[in-house]
């Protein structure tokens, strides 16, 4: 496969959000709205704000040690990104939390106040869009969002600051993205949007994935009894296909589930052959510190990210360096 082009200042930012062997193995606490209601619990909302702000510093600060990067949100990310370790890079969100669900589309809609110029003044060294995606959603619908990416890709380009696009697919006739129905189709939603937002007009840099299958509707993985969707080799071969349907780097979101499951995906995509360069990882690293923060207070959360939150990282960056291919691989320097 060719290579693809690429600036030397965004090289430098890439490696500067990777390990020593190019491989992404980064953080996420970009969350916001699902962050506040995990947090919230029962409680009133008033000064949730400033509780937001105090978790992401403490992941950050306890957790960045481990990982070459971390993804934050300018809402209420920009304090713990002071905290972060000093060799872990520094991805900045640009999207708003959520969407709008009263309207069709799930359209997507960026932080007003913000622009990649002073994202990247805030020593942010990519910008992170999330993108919500049906491949097969009505055409004007998905044409919106063609351009909008375009926009936001033109901006990061005439930067020189790295694009990573996260795009979170689903089906507008489907309501429960979980479910069995929605299986079926995930793989052909994936790879199609893969397939899309490689195109050289959006200046992608790096495509922030999910698996194109549930594992949980994988033989061998199904819970409760439920008949698997997919054999084994059936989603090998998903994976395959999606590794060889874009010639950008991408690398994988673990999308909420257990550290475990996360884990033995890794392995099922790299026994694949899939050329995934890292991993993008959030709620499975952390999530439980939140309950432990919300109900028994700070020190109680630091011994656990000292403990259990160091052993999620590093427990995934020894599944990730054995199964993650380099980034570099398919990129080269332009003149």
């Amino acid at each position: 496969m060719k290579k693809v082009k690429i600036s030397a200042k965004k090289y430098e930012k890439l490696k500067k959000l990777s390990t020593n062997e190019e491989i992404i193995a980064a953080l996420a606490i970009d969350q916001r709205g699902s962050l506040k209601k995990m947090l919230q619990g029962d409680h009133s909302s008033e000064g949730m704000g400033d509780v937001i702000v105090d978790f992401k510093k403490l992941v950050s600060k306890e957790l960045t040690p481990f990982a070459s990067s971390i993804l934050l949100d300018p809402e209420y990310g920009l304090a713990a990104s002071k905290e972060r370790d000093k060799d872990a890079g520094l991805l900045l969100a640009y999207e708003k939390t959520g969407y709008d669900a009263t309207e069709p589309g799930r359209l997507p809609d960026l932080l007003e106040e913000w622009s990649v110029y002073q994202l990247k003044d805030q020593d942010a060294d990519a910008i992170k869009f999330l993108l919500y995606y049906d491949v097969d959603e009505a055409k004007e619908i998905n044409e919106f969002k063609h351009r909008y990416m375009e926009r936001v890709g033109a901006e990061c380009q005439a930067l020189d600051i790295p694009f990573f696009l996260e795009i979170v697919t689903y089906d507008a006739k489907i309501e429960d993205a979980k479910g069995r129905e929605y299986a079926k189709v995930k793989p052909h939603k994936v790879i199609k949007a893969m397939e899309e937002f490689s195109k050289d007009q959006y200046f992608v840099d790096v495509l922030k994935m999910e698996v194109p299958v549930n594992m949980n509707y994988v033989e061998g993985y199904t819970q409760d009894s439920e008949d698997a969707v997919y054999s084994l080799e059936e989603a090998k071969a998903y994976f395959y296909e999606q590794s060889n349907c874009s010639h950008i780097p991408y690398i994988f979101l673990s999308a909420g589930v257990s550290m475990d499951l996360f884990k033995e995906t890794l392995q099922v995509a790299k026994d694949a052959k899939a050329n995934f360069n890292g991993v993008l990882c959030g709620r499975a690293t952390w999530k439980d510190a939140v309950g432990i923060y919300a109900q028994e207070g700070e020190s109680s959360a630091t011994s656990w990210l000292q403990s259990q939150g160091r052993e999620n990282i590093e427990s995934l960056n020894h599944i990730l360096f054995q199964t993650a291919t380099p980034w570099s691989d398919k990129f080269e320097v332009s003149e």
